[in-house]
Parts: structure tokens; sequence; C-alpha cells
């Protein structure tokens, strides 16, 4: 009597224990509440990435020699941000650097570094460039060192039979005062307030134009804007390039910068665009507007 009272409290407790069984899937593993470790709690509280949507508009105004690159920056940027409207001015590095410093401008423009009485703003470099000097293509004249181009640019040289060329008087072109490439040339050649211009012109454009228009000028101009027409001379024997420009052994050259206020924050937009321009994805654009990435 008492093995059969015992055996049906067995067959009792197993039955107890399969219908609690039944109740489950088989996984003990307890999902937890949505809170600080959960992947959506992970996913929200992380920091926006750099593919965050921002709108606004940002105004950038300065080097003239910078609006290729600018154009390049622009079109790319539209790509990653087309809710941001970036407008480019050229007026010229020192108005930029005004403009900065202002606040008529989010981000200035200067293709040159700043001078000791700049203050107020400070610089970020996105690009370096070659500040090419160019003779008309009908010009034998294929190389020159510093010196000689010191000498022809303050007329210390008057006729290019002195340098290896043909019987002609030499004209000298140029940029007006206050450009980010007069400023980079006159500094570099060492001719400061002593260079002898036929004329002054306000855009390396027009620099171009005139010494493709005369076969006897000479002048300078960002190579990121020099094409076929005017022919590129070789400086000290080293020819004006991406790569010897970020090497070094081009001797003329100089910073293309974005130039922000030192005390004013920027807004999220045009803090957007800078990040973006001195990232490796832009260096292809940079490239390929000529001028040379620093990533």
């Amino acid at each position: 009597m008492k093995k059969r009272t015992l055996a049906l409290m067995l067959s009792a407790a197993l039955c107890v224990g399969l219908l609690a069984g039944c109740g489950s899937s088989g996984d003990t593993t307890q999902t937890p509440a949505a809170g600080a470790n959960s992947p959506a709690a992970v996913e929200s509280e992380a920091p926006a990435g750099d593919n965050t949507q921002i709108s606004g508009i940002v105004n950038t105004n300065g080097s003239t020699s910078m609006e290729k690159v600018m154009g390049y920056l622009k079109e790319g940027f539209a790509e990653v941000q087309p809710g941001i409207t970036i407008n480019y001015t050229a007026s010229g590095s020192s108005a930029g650097i005004t403009g900065a410093k202002d606040g008529t401008c989010d981000i200035g423009l200067a293709s040159r570094d700043l001078k000791d009485g700049e203050t107020g703003v400070k610089p970020i470099t996105v690009a370096k460039d070659g500040i090419a000097i160019v003779v008309n293509p009908q010009n034998p004249v294929a190389n020159l060192t510093v010196e000689q181009i010191a000498q022809l640019a303050t007329g210390e040289i008057t006729n290019w039979s002195e340098v290896g060329g043909n019987d002609g008087q030499v004209v000298f072109m140029g940029r007006e005062a206050g450009s980010g490439t007069r400023d980079g040339f006159e500094s570099i050649t060492g001719t400061e307030d002593a260079c002898k211009y036929q004329n002054e012109y306000t855009s390396t454009g027009e620099v171009i134009a005139a010494v493709v228009s005369n076969p006897n000028a000479i002048g300078y101009a960002s190579l990121s804007s020099v094409d076929e027409t005017v022919k590129a001379i070789t400086v000290d024997g080293v020819a004006p390039t991406e790569e010897t420009v970020l090497d070094g052994t081009y001797a003329i050259q100089r910073n293309f910068n974005f130039i922000v206020s030192d005390s004013a924050e920027l807004s999220d937009a045009a803090n957007a665009f800078v990040q973006w321009a001195t990232s490796a994805e832009a260096s292809d654009l940079i490239a390929g507007a000529g001028a040379v990435p620093l990533a």
C-alpha cells in the first residue's frame, strides 16, 4: 500500500514537471528590456556620422586662384550634403581674410599664409599649389633660376637674350596688390615692393590671357589654372607638378587656406564643409582641379 502511494506521488510530480516544460520554448535565455545596453539604445545614442544630412547656406569669399578648386569641391560636396548650398565669391585673398574676420562670410579663402598683422582669424590648409612661371609658347626659354626670375621681375634683366631667349624687351605681368598669388610670388623670390609690372590684373585668368597675347611676356599663375595656351617653365630644373610641389622640390609654392574666425564658431553647415573638404574623401577632387591634396 505504501509502495502504491509512493508511485502515485512520483507520477504526479513528473506530470507537473512536464507541464511546466510545455509552457517554455526550450530557450532559457531572457530577453532584456530596452535599456542602455540594448541595440536600439546604442543606435540612438551614437553620435551623428559623416552622412548625417544638414541643410543651410555657406558663404565663401576670397582667392581667385582657388576658383577651380572651389568649383570641384562645391560639386562634390553637393552629392554628400545636397541640403547645403556653398556660395563662392572671387574677391582676392585679402578680402577673404577680412570677410572671415568681420563675419561677412562664413569661410574666407586665401592662397597665402596669414601675415603678422592679420589677427582674429586662423588658417586651415586645404591644399598646396605651385605658382607657375608662364611665358608665351613662342618663347624658347624653358628654364630659369629663382634669381633670374627675380631679376626679370624687378627689371634688372630687361632683354630675353640675357637669359638665352630671343632679342626682345621683357614684359612682366602680374597680379594686383592684395592678391595671394602676388604675395606668394614676391615673398618667395624676394621681390616685395620691387617688381616692375607692365600691367597688374585682378585674376589669374587675365594674367594668362596677357601672356598669350604677347610673345615677350612673362607672368606667374596658380598651377591649378595653367593650361596649354601658355608654357610653364622649369625653375632650377624642376617642373611645377603635383609631385614636386608636395615633396618640396619645386621652389615657388604656397598654401591654399580656408580662413575662419578664431573666436566665433562655425555653423553646422560650414563645419561640415570644412571637415569634408580637408578629408581624404575630397583628395581626388582637389587633384582634379590641379592643386595638391594633403590627405
